[in-house]
């Protein structure tokens, strides 16, 4: 039986509406599932709170390699006396220590220094006292090479006879800075070979080792 045509066109109707209704759910799926792959692709990304690494890291200083202390033996010892720098009653005298060995050595601080009777003798007076004004520097001291101290010597006629008991010494007995054995070097002077008393001060004063020779005339 041929249905009418009015319930044909309601039927045609009926399907189209349904065939849209399919459409939008079906666009409106795509949709959501596209937006949802991206947002999972970008996911936000926390801020770092460790600090930024420098492109170059800065180099580590390198300690400078010291030599060994200079033995005695190591070492030969010469007074400059020509024209020894005076004032004030005193001559001033570079002792020169140099390096004779075939290896660099260094010297810190002041050396003990006498007046004695002669290689091996007794000692003259009292030992020479450390004078501060010149600050305690390492001198490196390469084979061959020279360092030096100052002897002040006081004119020992400025003390009274009494006193001070002056005698012409010829030689110095020298324990180079942190050693236990000496050298002997020649070196004339005038000297007190009585102990002054505290308030006469001292006959003989030496100051700490500076790098290079000696020049006659200088003071400290």
């Amino acid at each position: 039986m041929t249905p009418s045509a009015p319930a044909a066109r309601r039927a045609g109707a009926a399907a189209a509406l349904l065939c849209a209704a399919a459409l939008a759910a079906g666009c409106a799926s795509t949709g959501n599932s596209a937006g949802g792959q991206a947002a999972s692709a970008t996911p936000a990304q926390p801020a770092s709170s460790s600090p930024a690494t420098p492109a170059t890291a800065a180099a580590t200083p390198t300690a400078t390699p010291s030599a060994a202390a200079c033995a005695t033996t190591d070492l030969t010892g010469t007074v400059v006396t020509g024209q020894g720098g005076a004032a004030a009653g005193s001559a001033y005298y570079p002792l020169n220590l140099t390096n004779n060995s075939k290896h660099p050595c260094s010297l810190f601080g002041y050396p003990g220094v006498s007046f004695v009777t002669g290689p091996s003798g007794s000692q003259i007076g009292q030992p020479a006292t450390r004078n501060p004004a010149v600050p305690s520097a390492t001198v490196v001291l390469p084979p061959g090479q020279s360092a030096h101290v100052t002897l002040q010597v006081v004119d020992a006629l400025n003390y009274s006879k009494s006193a001070c008991q002056p005698v012409k010494a010829h030689w110095i007995k020298v324990f180079p800075p942190g050693q236990f054995s000496a050298l002997y070097v020649k070196f004339t002077a005038l000297t007190c070979s009585a102990k002054l008393p505290g308030n006469l001060g001292s006959p003989l004063t030496v100051d700490a080792v500076k790098s290079g020779a000696g020049q006659a005339g200088g003071g400290l």
